[in-house]
């Protein structure tokens, strides 16, 4: 495996709410390694956004940081000036947002911003900016390039939309591109499209990529390695193949049992009992033991780090072998 380019260390976030601090994210770790694509999963609230807009300082305005490391190449992000986060930014980190229609600019023809970033942080002159913008364009794959540069975020398809902010991201050739749920918002043909897309760009640019997604197909089809998030805590890490076809921690066993199968015929769909704790207030221990169906009296106490498992494997988990001998009873069905 190729050395970690970015490496995050116990990364906190919190939130100061009338209710009280919500930890967003508490204790998260995991690595992205040069050129892979990493995929970062979990329902709805589990903190993956908040831990991807923590890594180039994009936090919401009442978010802040409460701890942890960011290593980039070595260099502790979380410790920089704001001048420098600023640099990495876009130029060595490139972010690819969840709608484009409200991050692109609406009254700013597409092609400028695309060639904004070229002309503004490279010293490109107009000229070579547009040509560079164009050549962008027509490397993301947006037909007759030189004629839709001059066009209106509005005046574009969704799929084109997000067309225009990968070629955005790729502007200043960064070393990493981190993607929040970019094929939410499409429809499958043009999901399966971007998604094709970005796989083949990191393979010849050879980028690292960081992708949050609730969506198990989506990361199984783009992604080399997974990082399981739950209630704000990485839970389980490993190359995706395996954890997928033999998860370790119960919450991981649980998400992919309730993905549908349409090759199998189920009177119920599987899901996971309970819902996510409230992270002003989370359960002590293990933060899945309500909802877990492996669930020990040792579970309800004290702190569950990742532990190795092998030399590419890590869970949280203090019972994961109960996971294996489920998973031998009745195969995982991970949903392409």
């Amino acid at each position: 495996m190729t050395e970690p380019i970015l490496q995050v260390r116990g990364l906190r976030v919190e939130f100061p709410l009338a209710r009280g601090l919500v930890r967003a994210v508490d204790g998260a770790s995991f690595e992205l390694h040069r050129g892979e694509a990493l995929g970062l999963v979990g329902e709805s609230g589990s903190g993956k956004t908040m831990a991807l807009r923590a890594l180039v300082g994009l936090l919401p305005r009442q978010a802040r940081p409460a701890g942890g490391e960011i290593l980039f190449e070595g260099v502790d992000l979380s410790r920089v000036s704001a001048e420098r986060l600023r640099q990495v930014r876009g130029h060595e980190i490139a972010m690819i947002f969840q709608e484009p229609l409200t991050a692109l600019n609406p009254v700013m023809r597409v092609g400028d911003q695309i060639a904004e970033g070229p002309r503004v942080r490279l010293g490109h002159s107009r000229r070579q900016a547009r040509e560079r913008a164009i050549e962008l364009m027509q490397q993301v794959g947006i037909p007759d390039p030189a004629r839709r540069y001059e066009a209106y975020p509005h005046e574009l398809s969704g799929g084109m939309q997000q067309r225009v902010m990968i070629a955005i991201a790729l502007s200043l050739e960064p070393k990493v591109i981190l993607c929040d749920e970019p094929t939410t918002a499409l429809d499958v043909t043009i999901q399966d499209q971007i998604l094709k897309l970005l796989e083949s760009l990191r393979r010849k640019l050879e980028v690292s990529v960081l992708f949050v997604s609730h969506d198990l197909a989506v990361v199984a089809q783009t992604c080399q390695r997974v990082a399981v998030m739950y209630a704000g805590q990485v839970v389980e890490t490993g190359p995706i193949d395996e954890v997928f076809r033999e998860p370790r921690h119960p919450y991981t066993l649980s998400l992919l049992r309730s993905v549908p199968d349409v090759d199998v015929v189920r009177e119920r769909l599987a899901t996971i009992p309970g819902s996510p704790p409230d992270l002003a207030a989370p359960p002590s221990g293990c933060r899945f033991h309500p909802r877990c169906p492996f669930m020990q009296p040792d579970c309800t106490s004290g702190d569950f780090p990742l532990r190795p498992i092998g030399t590419e494997r890590a869970t949280a988990c203090i019972h994961s072998e109960q996971c294996v001998q489920d998973v031998l009873r009745e195969p995982v069905i991970a949903g392409g």
